[in-house]
């Protein structure tokens, strides 16, 4: 059920993503570091639950009005921890409402799904349901540099390895370009 919820909700944010509001289209490329924590409950003992990384990946944006923009992503994303066993990538989809504060400042906020694409063990459920907040400042022209949040809401692990829980927060800087 949790994943036909989760499928439903991703096949929604496509759907929207297409609708084009007012018919402004911005579409760019973005890539960066990830800084990766895994919160594990019951809590292992002797690892390293935390992962440096990198993104990469395309969006597009679709102005909704003056102020208020869809943002949809594509991204690859390297998460999890830095022990071998507790490393998983995702391929992950943030949908954003990006709303302008200024002239050159925006802040967004939305879900985001994640599918695993590699492992390194069976421990990783396939998706990943998270929420993602950030802040975008165009440096100039075209590019930007953004700093987010995503806060994993569903249990990382497969339910084999029940009730051993993991979530997951990640932060992203990125450095992307407009085109």
């Amino acid at each position: 059920m949790k994943k036909a919820l989760l499928t439903s909700t991703l096949l929604l944010f496509i759907s929207l993503s297409f609708s084009q509001g007012n018919g402004a289209t911005k579409y760019g490329i973005r890539a960066g570091i990830n800084i990766s924590n895994m919160d594990f409950d019951p809590a292992p003992t002797e690892r390293n639950l935390h992962r440096n990384g990198f993104h990469f990946g395309g969006f597009a944006e679709f102005s909704l009005s003056e102020k208020l923009w869809l943002n949809t992503e594509l991204l690859w994303s390297a998460e999890g921890a830095k022990d071998e066993n507790w490393r998983a990538n995702y391929l992950s989809l943030p949908v954003q409402l990006k709303f302008l504060v200024g002239d050159r400042l925006s802040l967004g906020v939305g879900p985001q799904i994640g599918v695993k694409t590699w492992k390194s063990s069976d421990a990783f459920d396939t998706l990943n349901f998270s929420g993602v907040a950030g802040i975008q400042y165009q440096i100039f022209g075209d590019y930007f540099i953004e700093v987010r949040g995503v806060y994993g809401f569903t249990n990382m692990l497969d339910d084999t390895l029940a009730p051993l829980e993991a979530k997951q927060f990640v932060i992203q800087a990125s450095i992307g370009i407009k085109i």
